[in-house]
Order: C-alpha cells, then structure tokens, then sequence
C-alpha cells in the first residue's frame, strides 16, 4: 500500500481486469493497464491516455502505479552503479510500516548489463560474511518493491539479464518473488526469457522444491563451503537445509537444456580454499550438470575473514575444471564504492537513527 492505496505494480493480466471491472471499467481495461505498466512504464495513471478521464479519476481514487524513484546512487569508476530504493515494509514486531532502504546494483559488461536486485530488508539467514544479515530482518519486499527496482531504473532500457542476489533470503520471500518472476516472463508483463533471470539461494526446506517445480529461471546456490559442519559456521541455513540435502534434490532437476545450475563459492583465505575443499566440491557435485562461479571476499567491518589473491583463485578454478566441475571467477566490480552487498543500506539507515 501506498498512502493507503493499492499498488497496480506487480498485479497479473487477470488481477489488472479484476480492478478494471470493481469500478466499472470493462475487463478489457486491464489488459490496456498492464501494457502501460509493463510496457510503458507510465510514471501516473493520468499517463494511462487511452483509458477514459472519468475512469482513470475513479482509478486514483484507490490505486497507484507504485513507482519510486531511487535515493540514492553510487556509482563506481568501472561503470557499476549501486541504487538505493525507498521501500515500505511492515516491521515484524508491530504492525506499523516505516520507511527503509534495499539496494539495486547495476553491472554493465560490454554487450551484457545486469541487475542485482533485492527481496527483503535485511535477511534473517544471518551468514557470517554478509552486512544484510547484520541488519536483522526487518521485513519481506512486495511485488511492487521487486519491480520497482527495474522499473524505475534509469538504465532499465539496457537490461540483459536479472540476478536475485541482492539483500534477502530468495527463498524466504517466495510468493512475491514468483509473482515478480511471473510478471518478468509473461506475455503480458515484460515477456522476458526465463533463461534470462538468475534466483539465488542458501536452500530453504520445501521452499526450493517449490521453485523448482514451479519456475523455469536459473538457479544459483550459495555453497562457499562443501563441509557440512565448516558451512554451519558460516552460514546459520546449513542446520535447516544441509548441502547435502540440496545436492540430493537438485539432481532430481534437469540442467541440461533450458535452465542452468550455478553455486556460488567465495573464497575466504585459510578458510575454504585449501586442495581438500576443493575435492570435497568434487565429490559432492559428481555428476551434476553446473558451474562452480568463485567469488572474490569484499571485506565488511567487524569480521576477520579475508580474501585471497589472484593466484590462489586460479589454482582453486584450474583443479575444479581440471576435474569436472566448471569453474570461473566472478570478476569484482565496484570496489570503490560500498561493493559489499548490504554496506549502502546500513549507512542510510544508520543516518536515520
């Protein structure tokens, strides 16, 4: 809700023609909503020009486009630019909304831009190298918050490809990351590729099968270490949903064909990356149709992990591929703004404290 109306962002065909008709519109009316929502991207309703003055005036009248433009932006010497979207969430301790911030990054890469998009504010899966999680969870993004983020980007005419893997759990937000999803790929929303959309996630119980089944986007897990016990203490999820467990249910997918299957491993020195983790990864894909994509450690306050250099990286990617298991290394963008996921939204929100 927005000022106590109801956000048009993020409805489907069907729900646009349901709105059309509860103020006397004809059904029909919503599909002209959605190609001024998804394909024009209309700033107000009053943009919506080929629906009646009368009707769009009944329109406003509870709803809104739900739109906002960013707060702020970083932008890097390498082209990246990181957004700072406004967002209303309802706190978890009390029923009252309030103001907060998520961030949105944008990676141009030649003929490749993409967009690192958000879920929730914070993030409840409170993993050891990760500023969201030092935030707490103060809430799930709706629809209209996701959408928002490509919405009203300035560069959202260059978008190639969307990443879920800003702040927030994926997984733990799942309805309205599907229906954000939806709206990306359908034919009445932005008709986008599934092949063109990445959902990452540490493996949720029952959440990650459902998107399996439910969703043909690709899918990126969040390993970083192939050690049951070692990846507990990096990542509070390894005790709900073990990466053994997620491997066993991966291999029931197929990711031959349409959809893809990345982990994500960043490589903390002395932590993950000796020739023992790298066997363990090994042993533990065998046989699975993926890609391994090493990750360079940004460093965040108050934790005492570190990165690696260039050349540890190599090693760890040459003994991966040399062995079946894919490998690349992410390359690093926008280090000299706040490059760790997380750190540009405890700064704003510090500021408001």
């Amino acid at each position: 809700m927005t000022d106590g109306k109801t956000e048009l962002l993020g409805m489907t065909l069907f729900e646009l023609k349901e709105v059309a008709k509860s103020i006397g519109m004809p059904a029909f009316a919503g599909g002209q909503m959605a190609k001024w929502l998804y394909n024009q991207h209309a700033d107000s309703i009053d943009d919506m020009t080929n629906i009646s003055k009368a009707n769009r005036d009944r329109l406003k009248e509870a709803y809104t486009i739900g739109n906002r433009p960013p707060a702020d932006c970083q932008e890097s010497m390498d082209g990246t630019k990181k957004y700072l979207f406004p967002v209303t969430t309802v706190t978890p301790s009390a029923q009252t909304s309030a103001t907060r911030y998520v961030e949105t990054v944008f990676i141009p890469d030649g003929d490749r831009a993409t967009l690192c998009v958000s879920c929730q504010v914070g993030c409840k899966m409170n993993c050891l190298f990760c500023q969201t999680g030092k935030q707490g969870f103060e809430g799930n993004l709706t629809t209209a918050d996701i959408l928002n983020q490509i919405y009203s980007l300035p560069e959202r005419d260059q978008l190639t490809n969307i990443v879920f893997m800003g702040q927030g759990e994926p997984m733990d937000n799942l309805d309205h990351v599907m229906r954000a999803t939806e709206v990306l790929t359908a034919d009445y929303g932005y008709a986008w590729s599934p092949k063109r959309i990445t959902v990452s996630s540490v493996g949720v119980k029952n959440k990650l099968k459902r998107f399996l089944d439910e969703s043909n986007c690709h899918v990126a897990i969040s390993m970083h270490s192939p050690i049951p016990a070692q990846r507990a203490e990096l990542m509070p999820a390894e005790r709900g949903m073990g990466i053994e467990e997620v491997v066993e249910l991966l291999r029931n997918y197929d990711f031959t064909h349409q959809r893809r299957l990345s982990f994500e491993y960043i490589v903390f020195k002395g932590v993950n990356d000796s020739l023992a983790h790298a066997k363990a990864i090994i042993n533990l894909l065998k046989g699975l149709e993926c890609r391994i994509n090493l990750i360079r450690f940004h460093q965040i306050p108050g934790i005492s992990l570190h990165g690696v250099d260039d050349a540890k990286m190599e090693q760890f990617r040459d003994y991966l591929t040399q062995h079946g298991v894919f490998s690349t290394i992410r390359a690093s963008r926008g280090q000299d703004i706040y490059a760790a996921c997380g750190l540009l939204s405890t700064a704003k929100k510090a500021q408001q404290q």
